[in-house]
């Protein structure tokens, strides 16, 4: 018998609910009220989400932000800046002694990947885990060089044709792993790179000319144009397929969703949150 993991497909919801629920789905399972999870949502307005390690004054590019009409949250997961916009976003939520999760981070990582790379698959793209080789890209993943995400390969990172078509980020906390990344159909490069903080403007062209060599969106990739209601359904197979279990829809109830408005106002929608590093 396969197990059963609850599914939620949240659709477009403002930056700080999103983030906002995944804390709350990872503290009910803590709590043992729910099992394992797999949600997919997606963004309205269009936001930037950084790590929970990045310096805003630093490295983010704020005007541009309000410029584009852009949303703006710290996520509670490291990694860099992500901006989403045509996409899909996953998140996992397990407990780290479920009997598939390794011990290891990178190990777990690949495993609750697995699921991404089966969606890749489905779609007839021919994804495979990046593992960097060369002693320049394993020191890339101790100190990147630039503040967005899709600048540099990590361990098991998911790639087609030699560049990256998904980019994640993991956090635990009560004993529980949150895993979210996103699976980008379509990517404004200049839009992106607009809203991150260059030394001057050669480092940007030089950045964001390197960058398309590094990463790409599906849609670039196929040779047709991939809904966002295809890509939904050959990831939540690819789920299924890449962790051995099925999928049963979850309803969130009233409780639950008041729950994630307090964590909104308390946390992701505070500037005090967001802009604190």
């Amino acid at each position: 018998m396969k197990e059963t993991w609850n599914f939620i497909n949240s659709g477009k919801c403002s930056a700080a609910f999103n983030m906002a629920l995944d804390e709350a789905l990872l503290e009910w399972h803590s709590q043992g009220k729910i099992k394992p999870t797999i949600r997919f949502y997606g963004w309205e307005p269009a936001t930037l989400s950084i790590g929970y390690f990045q310096k805003v004054e630093k490295e983010i590019n704020l005007e541009a932000v309000q410029k584009y009409g852009l949303g703006f949250v710290r996520r509670p997961t490291g990694g860099r800046g992500v901006l989403h916009e045509h996409e899909l976003t996953y998140s996992v939520i397990v407990s780290e002694d479920h009997a598939m999760m390794p011990k290891g981070v990178t190990e777990a990582y690949r495993v609750i990947s697995e699921g991404v790379l089966h969606g890749f698959k489905n779609l007839g793209l021919d994804a495979y885990f990046a593992v960097p080789k060369t002693k320049e890209e394993q020191d890339l993943l101790k100190s990147p060089r630039s503040a967005v995400c899709f600048d540099a390969p990590s361990w098991y990172e998911l790639v087609v044709e030699g560049r990256k078509v998904a980019g994640s980020a993991q956090t635990r906390q009560k004993n529980v792993i949150l895993q979210h990344g996103s699976i980008i159909l379509e990517l404004d490069e200049e839009k992106l790179f607009d809203l991150f903080k260059f030394p001057n403007e050669r480092v940007r062209e030089r950045m964001l000319k390197g960058f398309s060599k590094k990463a790409v969106a599906i849609n670039e990739l196929s040779n047709r144009e991939i809904s966002i209601e295809e890509a939904e359904s050959a990831f939540k197979t690819g789920f299924e397929q890449g962790l051995d279990i099925n999928l049963i829809p979850y309803e969130l109830s009233k409780e639950e969703i008041s729950y994630v408005h307090e964590l909104v106002v308390k946390r992701y929608a505070s500037d005090e949150w967001n802009f604190k590093k």
